[in-house]
């Protein structure tokens, strides 16, 4: 027969080792991995499933990237499928094109959004107007994808958002992921679409750690395109932006929690189509509305979601004017305060949804 001393210690153990199971489930529910990892497994396992797919760009093949996004891939699939380039996007995004009319799925790689200027004919002349210029006969299966909009310390030649340019025009889809999660499943979705589709990335969040679900890690999973995302719910005031505007948004709505604020975030995910349903259902609720964007302000993401808000029946349920949260307009200067100062921060957020709330 045990003692009462025995007793206690076989407690205590049990204690400790639910405890420690406890702990290791949390951590294993709370999978992380960066913006880099998610977009270069997508691209691993689409280039796997469809012999179809393959990658190609400046310096993607053995020097794995200029961002590192897809390191491994040259040596694992050869280069027949991770396909070097010349500095020349006029000649791949072309050639990557006439490919994508000829049936196989092309991911073309800007080492920039900022040097697609030089291929945008193609962009929008062959790749987007074909399957309406054919009358439907001629598919463009083709992803542009790349880092979009401003990095650190780059001039003014390297910092444009390109968000408003691609989504103005018919033909493309125009995906803006925010999380891991957005890069895995809307990457996948984009290579495996029909239509030719535009992908911004944001360099600045590469190493970033978001969670992730298992269900998110399949091979399987892929996002609906044209479909938003509440990443917080709230009832005081929407917050609508996408991208890394949607960090700005969420450090946003944390600090003003504190002061009895509750906001809702809305991250868009896809530019074109446009989810203007799930901002209009959250403006039915909030009563009020904020956009926010790194692009300049005229003509912006948060001009076209304001305007569509006023001329739908959402529009008597606000009880403020709405306001955007932009770039300044101006071209972006390299100095780093004067960088800093025409770009959006989270200050800017504050201040535009107390002055929106009339606090």
């Amino acid at each position: 027969m045990k003692s009462v001393k025995d007793l206690v210690k076989c407690h205590s153990s049990i204690i400790l080792l639910r405890r420690s199971f406890s702990v290791t489930s949390r951590a294993l529910a709370e999978k992380t991995i960066t913006i880099r990892e998610a977009i270069t497994q997508a691209m691993d396992e689409e280039i796997t499933r469809d012999d179809r797919v393959f990658l190609m760009g400046e310096e993607v093949a053995q020097y794995d990237g200029a961002y590192k996004m897809s390191k491994g891939l040259w040596k694992k699939h050869g280069d027949k499928r991770i396909v070097d380039t010349p500095i020349t996007e006029m000649g791949f995004a072309g050639i990557a094109t006439g490919a994508a009319m000829a049936g196989l799925r092309p991911i073309c790689e800007f080492m920039t959004f900022n040097f697609s200027m030089q291929a945008i004919d193609h962009v929008i002349n062959s790749a987007a107007k074909a399957y309406y210029m054919s009358a439907g006969k001629v598919k463009v299966p083709i992803v542009f994808r790349g880092p979009n909009g401003a990095a650190a310390g780059v001039g003014a030649q390297h910092s444009q958002d390109f968000a408003t340019w691609y989504s103005q025009c018919p033909g493309l889809k125009v995906i803006s992921p925010y999380s891991a999660e957005d890069c895995r499943g809307l990457l996948k979705a984009a290579i495996r679409d029909d239509d030719p589709v535009v992908f911004l990335e944001n360099e600045l969040v590469y190493g970033q750690q978001f969670p992730i679900s298992d269900e998110a890690l399949s091979a399987d999973f892929v996002l609906p395109i044209g479909k938003g995302k509440i990443e917080r719910e709230g009832k005081h005031i929407t917050l609508a932006s996408h991208s890394i505007g949607v960090k700005l948004c969420l450090e946003a709505a944390k600090e003003l929690e504190q002061s009895g604020i509750d906001c809702e975030v809305v991250n868009l995910r896809t530019l074109r189509p446009l989810d203007e349903d799930i901002v209009k259902t959250s403006v039915k609720k909030t009563h009020h509305l904020v956009t926010v964007e790194f692009g300049w302000p005229q003509c912006g993401v948060g001009s076209e979601i304001i305007a569509r808000i006023c001329e739908s029946d959402a529009f008597d349920y606000l009880d403020a004017p709405p306001i955007r949260v932009t770039g300044a307009d101006v071209p972006l200067a390299y100095a780093k305060t004067l960088e800093q100062n025409s770009m959006p921060q989270v200050a800017n957020v504050i201040k535009s949804i107390k002055k929106v709330l009339n606090k």
